[in-house]
């Protein structure tokens, strides 16, 4: 079991805090979630000194989470067939905030929408890449594939078979901590925001790794994850996201 950090802000299955006004509506489906344990020293370079590491035992967690984004909209804005629906994935680690709450560093997202691309990047000042992307499902067995557009390199490949749904009662401290975030922190100018995010609780099904390879994290500048990666997969929830904000000192 993992010994979680002791603050005041919780990691529960569901949201602390509500989003009156979502600047963005999305669906985050057949996701993903691939967890390496890392020495937080070998973390620590990556992630601007305004965000504190947020440990489980003892450990910084690196995860890669591909995923089909569907229903992305803005607020008026009806459900456009090509346009809001395309696969996804990031890389990420788990911070504290400057404003004392737990949430997700992004060390990239990859998509295969330019105009995401773009929106992403300018909006809420996150390293989005126009990629590769593609998602197969037979049955219980999913592959996803990824490589960036600028990149040669095969990016990753992985084979997952999805077993059983977890029961509430069955997830623990870990499997919360490595999948309930509410908030993301992007910098503005060297200056930390936050962006409050909104969704039902997660329905976790066990899985297993059939195939992997992946440089994603070697390129980032980590040594290569020891072990094999914490799996979880969820046929995913619907989210309502907020505008980022400068946090005030």
């Amino acid at each position: 079991m993992a010994s979680l950090s002791s603050r005041d802000y919780p990691l529960g299955p569901g949201p602390p805090e509500p989003v009156p006004r979502p600047v963005m509506y999305q669906s985050w489906n057949r996701i993903t979630f691939l967890h390496w344990r890392y020495d937080p020293a070998a973390v620590r370079p990556l992630v601007p000194q305004e965000l504190e590491l947020d440990l489980a035992d003892g450990a910084a967690w690196v995860g890669l989470t591909p995923f089909l984004m569907e229903n992305f909209r803005l607020p008026g804005m009806p459900v456009l067939p090509w346009f809001s629906r395309f696969p996804e994935t990031n890389l990420r680690t788990y911070v504290w905030g400057p404003d004392g709450r737990r949430g997700v560093w992004f060390f990239s997202l990859d998509c295969t929408r330019l105009v995401a691309v773009a929106g992403g990047r300018l909006l809420y000042f996150q390293p989005y890449w126009w990629s590769k992307l593609s998602i197969e499902r037979a049955g219980g067995r999913f592959r996803y594939r990824g490589h960036r557009r600028s990149l040669s390199a095969p990016g990753y490949e992985a084979v997952i078979d999805v077993g059983e749904l977890y029961s509430a009662e069955e997830l623990g401290e870990l499997d919360h901590f490595l999948t309930a975030r509410w908030v993301l922190y992007p910098l503005y100018g060297g200056r930390a925001a936050s962006a409050q995010v909104e969704h039902p609780p997660w329905a976790l099904w066990r899985a297993r790794v059939v195939s992997l390879k992946q440089d994603m994290t070697t390129r980032l500048g980590l040594p290569p994850p020891e072990g094999d990666p914490v799996v979880h997969y969820s046929e995913g929830v619907d989210t309502r996201i907020g505008p980022p904000r400068l946090i005030r000192r």
